[in-house]
């Protein structure tokens, strides 16, 4: 998943200009992507028509969509905002507008859509409110930064700051209570990819586990009852030694720590995958490691069904996971339940995301965000 980092000016002349301005906002956050920051509402004269005076304002949104699709979503906002386009290819009154203004610093240029916007260096109603966020980027076409193009604006008209400041609906959401926050959950469950979009979008660092480089998983895979018990004590030594190496190495620049594991998943797998008699041997050197290190303030664990895990775990390809069984899919998934049930004194949220896509559907995502910081 690529973050991308768009530009857009939004603009609104009739009816309940802040109000629609902040629906705007609202759905932007809801349906694309993350809002970093948005400028003052400006008062500006209407442009190249007669009509009431404009609110405009500019926003940065971070997003996984392509520029394509952030178009698609914005005319989708203004179609549910009560837009209508009456006259093709001429200024009109509008309840809401949205442009994109700069996608990263993409020179785009389609059937549907161009960018930088054909017109943003032109416009005091656009550049204004663009340099309160913005002044030190370059338009990629002009090799000019923002607050030049507004020291060099042929453009004289009344633009002034209106005083009102439309609310971030993103600053909902905060992770204030927690230090370090773990997310577990099956294989394919989407931990991983929850992890990530939580460090992305709310300035945490990341611990992926480094289950890619173990030499012993795709062998297990092939012979469970032969390498189980070394896959076992590799991971486990392995777990221990991120994750202390990591939680020791402080980043001031972060707010806190989020990862897709934690080391007392070492000690589900081995119960599944080990003998009695090994099982028990594990289980002294784990507590033994375990007692050493750091836990997390809150556990997230995803549940999904197992058919959707199964899905999942093909979509992702790796050949050595191509066999697994829905058996010991269920097994594990028993096993966090059991060990979850049985310790009390964790702090633990269950979240059921059998019919949710977070990844592909950011409204899923942020359902599950409502339940982590509730």
């Amino acid at each position: 998943m690529e973050n991308h980092s768009v530009y857009i000016g939004l603009g609104s002349n009739e009816g309940n200009r802040l109000a629609n301005l902040q629906a705007a906002v609202d759905l932007i956050h809801r349906k694309i992507g993350k809002i970093s920051i948005i400028s003052e509402v400006y008062n500006s004269e209407a442009m190249g028509f007669d009509g009431a005076q404009f609110y405009n304002c500019c926003l940065l949104l971070e997003t996984y969509f392509s520029a394509e699709e952030t178009l698609n979503e914005i005319l989708n906002i203004e179609t549910d905002l009560g837009r209508k386009r009456l006259l093709k290819n001429q200024y009109e009154s509008r309840s809401i507008d949205l442009d994109i203004l700069f996608y990263d610093s993409e020179v785009i240029e389609t059937e549907n859509l161009t960018v930088p916007h054909p017109r943003l260096h032109n416009r005091k109603f656009v550049l204004l409110p663009l340099s309160k966020i913005a002044r030190n980027f370059l338009h990629p076409n002009l090799n000019a930064s923002i607050e030049n193009l507004l020291l060099n604006l042929v453009d004289q008209s009344d633009v002034t700051p209106s005083g009102f400041w439309l609310k971030n609906p993103g600053k909902h959401y905060s992770f204030q209570d927690y230090n370090y926050i773990a997310i577990e959950g099956n294989i394919g469950a989407g931990k991983t990819s929850l992890a990530k979009m939580i460090s992305q979008e709310f300035n945490a660092k990341l611990i992926l586990e480094r289950f890619a480089d173990n030499p012993f998983l795709p062998k297990f895979y092939k012979e469970p009852k032969r390498y189980g018990f070394t896959l076992e004590m590799s991971f486990l030594a392995d777990r221990y030694q991120q994750i202390t190496d990591d939680l020791s190495q402080l980043d001031l620049f972060k707010d806190f720590i989020v990862s897709d594991y934690d080391v007392f998943k070492s000690l589900i797998f081995s119960k599944i995958t080990l003998s009695e008699e090994e099982f028990k041997l594990y289980r002294k050197l784990f507590y033994l490691m375990y007692q050493e290190i750091s836990k997390p303030d809150l556990y997230v664990y995803l549940y999904q069904d197992t058919e959707r895990l199964k899905s999942n775990i093909l979509k992702r390809g790796r050949d050595y996971e191509s066999n697994i069984q829905a058996e010991y899919l269920n097994k594990i998934n028993s096993g966090y339940l059991d060990y979850l049930k049985n310790h009390p004194d964790m702090n633990v949220k269950i979240i059921n995301i059998s019919e949710k896509d977070f990844v592909a559907n950011r409204e899923d995502y942020l359902e599950i965000l409502e339940e982590i910081t509730a």
